[in-house]
């Protein structure tokens, strides 16, 4: 998913086999169901690939976020709490009313309703129970993620099983479950960039069952299948879009090559905000 520009659609990435759809052999013209097949095949595999990029975008913007509250919270309060002091200060000596309002606005501001994170001392938030809290209640280890963007070599592994035990690629209902499961312990190890799980996985998806081949279907239930992976295709598009216009994602779209940079970007910037509020407040109150 390359979110410098925007996500790769299936159809952007289906063009590239039309050309092998409506080829035909030397000896005479294909049966309409291997031309159904051939199209099933392209399709699936293009909204497997575009899957993999909305979920690798999606693991950035949630590290993005956890990890912009945890090291840059911190400096947002302290800058809150100086502009607070700020307009008390200034209050204080015009005696404006409107000086007044603003600084009982601004100190209202450092004092809000606690959030559901502090209620449930950061167990929790709106959304529900943090990773790191999960793991606590199912004993298991507690990783709390150390880069917005999992490693090259995550990534690499994580593509890779991705595109073998997709969901989709299953015929059966009992190996689509297989695979939805073996998936989420993917996408977790994934989300935490845990590069030695990834390689267990890896290693245990090649030891398991292998899949049935694909059997001939008849052309109505290839027509089905096409219909539901537009359909997929679809609900995919809101997701990346939902995703892309989010505040995070036009903040990552700012760095698309360094998103931890833009973290200490930020935390540069604050820093310097921090201080300059800190000699405006000095020179107020006669510090200086």
């Amino acid at each position: 998913m390359a979110y410098a520009g925007r996500v790769t659609t299936p159809d952007a990435e289906q063009s590239g086999v039309a050309g092998e759809a409506q080829a035909t052999p030397e000896d005479g013209a294909p049966r309409p169901e291997e031309r159904l097949e051939r199209a099933v095949r392209a399709a699936e595999q293009a909204l497997i690939e575009y899957e993999i990029a909305v979920e690798t975008f999606r693991v950035e913007i949630e590290n993005f976020s956890r990890l912009h509250h945890q090291r840059l919270g911190p400096m947002y309060a302290r800058l809150e709490e100086l502009d607070a002091q700020i307009a008390e200060a200034r209050a204080a000596q015009s005696g404006d009313p409107e000086d007044l309002r603003r600084a009982q606005e601004l100190r209202a501001r450092v004092l809000p309703m606690p959030s559901v994170e502090e209620l449930f001392h950061g167990w929790m938030d709106s959304d529900g129970l943090f990773p790191e809290a999960v793991a606590m209640l199912t004993d298991q280890p507690v990783r709390p993620p150390q880069r917005v963007r999992p490693s090259e070599e995550a990534r690499k592994l994580y593509r890779e099983l991705a595109r073998k035990a997709h969901p989709d690629l299953a015929q059966e209902e009992g190996e689509r479950k297989r695979r939805e499961e073996f998936i989420t312990r993917v996408n977790t190890a994934y989300a935490r960039g845990d590069e030695a799980l990834l390689r267990e996985l890896s290693e245990e998806w090649a030891a398991g069952p292998v899949p049935e081949e694909r059997r001939p279907s008849p052309s109505e239930e290839l027509y089905a299948r096409l219909e539901w992976l537009a359909q997929r295709k679809e609900l995919l598009s809101v997701v990346a879009r939902e995703l892309e216009e989010g505040a995070i994602g036009s903040m990552l779209r700012l760095a698309p090559d360094d998103p931890d940079r833009l973290l200490e970007e930020i935390a540069e910037q604050l820093l310097a905000d921090v201080a300059a509020r800190e000699a405006e407040l000095a020179a107020l109150t006669g510090q200086a």
